[in-house]
Order: structure tokens, then C-alpha cells, then sequence
């Protein structure tokens, strides 16, 4: 065999076309099934164009019958779009796009809400007429409410009914009670606490009310009382008056005589013991506000003595020092001042941290000076630790100059003998 190269031209384009005619696609009723389906048969549309609607095939017997695989696909042609075809029909998308979500827009806000009542404006217009509803302070008609407006002057007026009950209902409960439970619940109501002592003197005063002038035991123990309330005498004094008085027969009308004084002294005594409670409780209200306000002034510039605080912390230590937020262990509330104190004493025991507290508290300037001099031994042994560092850095370095120096000395040669055979 003999085999001859020769040299031949080849036209690649005859061989494998490259036209946007020559591009088949797959039949549009075929649709892949997704993305990893057989890619080669699917034709990606790179046209800006409409959808194009499915063309409408008319099934006959004859294509019913024939097999799927005589079905050639047609060839359709891919659309060339030119850069201004393309910027033109994307500027019709964004202007539909934004139409329609202008359009939902509309939509929301049209449909949000609910819907006006018609009618029941007369009714609720009746109501208020009556005093039975009361309305808006705002100046809304009442044809105009919707059914969220109505749902809420109905919830404002429950809530305002049940409010006065509150309020009405200590009044009648305080009303119906007797006088002796009445001045207990006010002395209670002004902060009062020694309730042993209240009673008492109630008690005191009930039996001096309920003393007899009829009886002769009764007649001496209201003359025995109020002259001891008067300061007549001794005990003894008393009770020989007492006797003149029985022989000359003028016991009774002398208990007469001093028993609606002993009343009146037995009642200023009451009104005298919740008049003091009263002034404790004003006394009170007003150290509470001082206090509040003293609080203010320390905290509004920012500082808490020599240091700077930060807003969160500003309004942390005016919230801890005024608001009784927290449970104490004797049933009442108390601060976050107080609260630490007993969370650190009982709860969760740090004896360091409250002798630390009470150091400070106790003596304030000694304890601050003990720290400031605390972090001046600090930062003199950090200055020491540092000096020492660059002192070792320091020889270290020399001590290299030196050994440079050294290297950089000449060396001593030693010249060579000559030979005389070295060649001229």
C-alpha cells in the first residue's frame, strides 16, 4: 500500500453550519420535566418578546395512529433582538411592575379596615342621651364610626364602669363599718403600723362609753378616770374624794358631771393619735420627694462624684435608689439598694462584697484612698516591669553593636613567600 499526503483546503463552515437558521429546538409541547432532564432538546428563549400563546393542534385519526417517533419536531427560528429592542421592553416591564404594585397597593389600603355600620348610630346617639354610654372626648360624628371605633368606645366604657366600681367600693365597704373599724382603716390608710396600741385605746375608749351611771362601780371608775386624766392627784387623793363625795351622797351627781368630759377626752385621744400618723404620713410624702429629688440632682449632670456615667447607667442608679421594685424579707418593698443588701447577706452570701459596701458607706474618703493607693502600687510595679524590659532590651542591643563592631575589624594576613619558580 502507498499512501500520499497531499494538501486539500476544508471549509469548516459547509461542514458544521452556525446560523441561527440551522439551530433546531424542540417541539414547544414538550416541555422538560426539569432542569436535569435532557438539555440538548431544550432551547433556552432568548427573546424579549410576548409570550408566544401554544400553537392549537389539530388531533386527526391519522396522527392518533401513527407512532411517536415518525412525529419530526418542527424547526422554529430563534428571534434576533437588537440592544434597543431589549432596553425598550425592559423599560415596559418596570413601568408594569410598578403599576401593578401601585395597584396592590391601592388595594391594601382600600380593603384594610372594616367596613362602616350603618344604623346603630342612632342607637349609641340614644344611649349617650340617656347617660348610658359615654362618648369620645374627640370630635368624630358618630356617623362616621366604623366597627373598630364602635369596638372601642364599647371596651372604654366596660373599663370605665369597672373603674368606678373600684373606686366606689372602698368608699361604701369604709362607710359601713363601725367608728371604732373606721379609725383603724384610716390610720392604716396614713402609714399607721402599731395596730396593738390603736385597738387598745379604742378598746378604752368603748368602755368609758359603756360605763353606767346608774351603778355605783361605774360612778367611781368615771371619777377615778378623769380626774387621773386631769391630774388631780394621786391615787390615794382620788379615792378619799371619792369617799366624801358617797357619804354626801353626790357620787352620782359628780360621775354626771365628768362623764361627758371623759367622753370628749377619750375621743381627742383617738383624734390626736391619727392626727400624728397623719402628720407622719406627710412628713413622709415630703422626705420621699426631697430624697427623689436629691437623687435627680446627683445624677443629672452625668457624674457620680469624680466619675462619669453613661445614660444606661444613669438611669439604672436613679431607678435603683427610688423604686420600691423589690420583695424584702419583712413583707415590704424596698429599692435595689436595699434588695443587694439582702440578696448578699442571705440569698447568695458575699461577706467581701457588704464589708466592702459598708467600708465605703462607714468611712468613704479612707476606703477611696486605700484603692487609689492600691492602683498606684500597681502602676508603679507595671513601670518597675517595663524598665526592666528595655533595660534587657537595651544591653542586649549593645552587647550586639559591640560584637558587630568586632566582626567588622580587619584580620591580621600573613604575606606569602615567594617562589621562584613562579612563572614571570
Amino acid at each position: 500500500m502507498n499512501t500520499n499526503v497531499t494538501t486539500e483546503e476544508v471549509n469548516l463552515e459547509e461542514i458544521f453550519p452556525a446560523g441561527a437558521d440551522n439551530v433546531v429546538i424542540a417541539d414547544e409541547s414538550s416541555k422538560p420535566k426539569n432542569i436535569f432532564s435532557d438539555l440538548s432538546s431544550a432551547t433556552p428563549d432568548m427573546s424579549f418578546d410576548t409570550p408566544v400563546k401554544k400553537p392549537v393542534v389539530e388531533e386527526t385519526t391519522e396522527a392518533a395512529e401513527a407512532p411517536a417517533a415518525e412525529a419530526a419536531p418542527e424547526e422554529a427560528p430563534v428571534a434576533e433582538a437588537s440592544s434597543e429592542d431589549v432596553a425598550s421592553i425592559i423599560d415596559d416591564l418596570a413601568s408594569e411592575n410598578d403599576e401593578l404594585e401601585s395597584s396592590n397597593e391601592t388595594t391594601s389600603t382600600e380593603t384594610r379596615g372594616r367596613k362602616k355600620i350603618s344604623g346603630i348610630s342612632d342607637v349609641f346617639s340614644k344611649l349617650i342621651k340617656d347617660d348610658k354610654i359615654v362618648p369620645f372626648d374627640d370630635d368624630k360624628p358618630l356617623e362616621e364610626y366604623s366597627a373598630k371605633d364602635w369596638e372601642e368606645l364599647i371596651q372604654a366604657n366596660l373599663e370605665e364602669k369597672a373603674n368606678e366600681v373600684r373606686r366606689e367600693t372602698p368608699k361604701k365597704f369604709f362607710d359601713a363599718l363601725p367608728p371604732e373599724l373606721k379609725v383603724a382603716a384610716r390610720y392604716v390608710a396614713d402609714g399607721g403600723q402599731d395596730l396593738k396600741g390603736l385597738f387598745k385605746t379604742l378598746s378604752h375608749v368603748e368602755e368609758s362609753k359603756e360605763l353606767s351611771l346608774d351603778k355605783e362601780k361605774d360612778q367611781e371608775k368615771i371619777i377615778t378616770e378623769y380626774l387621773s386624766a386631769t391630774g388631780y392627784g394621786t391615787q390615794e387623793e382620788i379615792a378619799d374624794e371619792i369617799e366624801i363625795w358617797k357619804d354626801l351622797g353626790k357620787l352620782q351627781q359628780q360621775a354626771s358631771k365628768f362623764k361627758p368630759k371623759l367622753d370628749k377626752m377619750q375621743e381627742k385621744i383617738v383624734a390626736q393619735k391619727l392626727q400624728e400618723q397623719e402628720l407622719k404620713k406627710k412628713q413622709q410624702e415630703k422626705a420621699s420627694k426631697e430624697y427623689m429629688s436629691n437623687v435627680y440632682e446627683t445624677l443629672k449632670g452625668g457624674t457620680v462624684g469624680d466619675l462619669k456615667v453613661d445614660k444606661k447607667t444613669q438611669s439604672m442608679l436613679f431607678n435603683g435608689l427610688v423604686q420600691p421594685a423589690y420583695p424584702s424579707v419583712n413583707g415590704n418593698n424596698t429599692n435595689l439598694l436595699g434588695h443587694l443588701l439582702e440578696k448578699y447577706q442571705f440569698v447568695e452570701p458575699n461577706y467581701d462584697l457588704i464589708t466592702e459596701a459598708l467600708w465605703l458607706l462607714s468611712d468613704p474618703n479612707g476606703y477611696k484612698s486605700k484603692i487609689m493607693e492600691k492602683g498606684a502600687q500597681k502602676t508603679v510595679a507595671d513601670t518597675v516591669r517595663k524598665l526592666k524590659t528595655e533595660q534587657s532590651n537595651s544591653g542586649g542591643n549593645s552587647l550586639g553593636v559591640d560584637q558587630k563592631e568586632r566582626s567588622s575589624k580587619p584580620k591580621r594576613k600573613i604575606q606569602r613567600a615567594n617562589n621562584i619558580f613562579k612563572r614571570m
